[in-house]
């Protein structure tokens, strides 16, 4: 984790510097025209940036190699970074609720809406899909989890920038009630990347088992030397780094050497199987 650190911070800041900038445009084309649906869409643009700073930190901590007091690593704080996208996720889509509710009500209505406002939202919309390209490749490049997790928030941004759009050019064409309908839609687009992010989140808050028991029992079983396996637990970090346990029984007439020997080759094989691995054999007689 704390190779790539650097790395997964420096993504972040171009991608904040972005962010910014669609935020600034979107933030304009919302207040000139009145239409609640942009201004959702800044809201989420602003949600992004805010998620970016609080990102570089919480990556900057999870970079921290193991120490007395998180003897298995920090990768966990990136994870809890992911979650704190969900809650901002929650704050807009409430908010979204809340004005698309009250102007189909009160039938608040769009205003000043020309070429230059729409040509400016396609422009975002331009650079929201180069965010999330880049975003995501780099997020699979470095195994960040926070990172394809801002690029899946993200990826929800084309769409919401997308209705966005509409909006302006329906208001335009004189359906202007649509805002509003649009505006809930927004917020429901929002309200399922939270789940999905949670989804992937939560079994790595909660040590859910990484890898099926009777996968890794296999795998341990064509050690040669190995008689049975009594045991196994397995967990992931956001890295994708695979922590298991396993407890083998070899002959009682095995030496230390021997079974020394026999530990090595299963850390090994599962490391082969699963990929990068910290794995505990516990050896008992059979």
């Amino acid at each position: 984790m704390s190779g790539r650190s650097p790395d997964v911070r420096r993504t972040l800041a171009v991608v904040l510097a972005l962010n910014a900038v669609v935020a600034i445009i979107k933030v304009g084309v919302g207040l000139h025209t009145g239409a609640l649906t942009v201004l959702g869409a800044a809201l989420e643009s602003g949600l992004d940036m805010f998620n970016n700073v609080i990102g570089m930190v919480l990556v900057a901590v999870a970079g921290r190699a193991p120490d007395e007091e998180h003897p298995y690593g920090h990768d966990k704080f990136e994870t809890l970074g992911a979650l704190g996208i969900v809650g901002f996720l929650s704050i807009s889509c409430f908010e979204l609720l809340r004005e698309g509710v009250t102007s189909m009500v009160r039938g608040s209505t769009p205003r000043h809406i020309g070429a230059g406002e729409i040509a400016l939202i396609c422009a975002t919309l331009v650079v929201n899909v180069f965010v999330v390209a880049f975003e995501r490749g780099r997020g699979r490049r470095f195994g960040s989890a926070f990172l394809l997790a801002d690029a899946a928030h993200t990826a929800s941004d084309i769409l919401v920038t997308l209705m966005a759009l509409a909006s302006l050019v329906l208001s335009l064409l004189g359906l202007i009630w649509l805002d509003a309908v649009l505006a809930i839609g927004v917020a429901l687009i929002i309200a399922w990347s939270g789940v999905q992010i949670l989804r992937e989140s939560i079994p790595i808050l909660v040590d859910q088992r990484a890898i099926e028991a009777s996968a890794l029992r296999a795998v341990v079983l064509g050690v040669s030397g190995i008689q049975d396996v009594r045991a196994v637990r397995s967990r992931s970090t956001a890295s994708g780094q695979l922590f298991a346990e396993v407890t083998i029984s070899v002959s009682g007439e095995t030496t230390v050497d021997r079974a020394h020997e026999l530990a090595d080759a299963v850390e090994a094989a599962i490391e082969r199987e699963f990929g990068t691995s910290q794995v505990t054999v516990h050896i008992e007689p059979a």
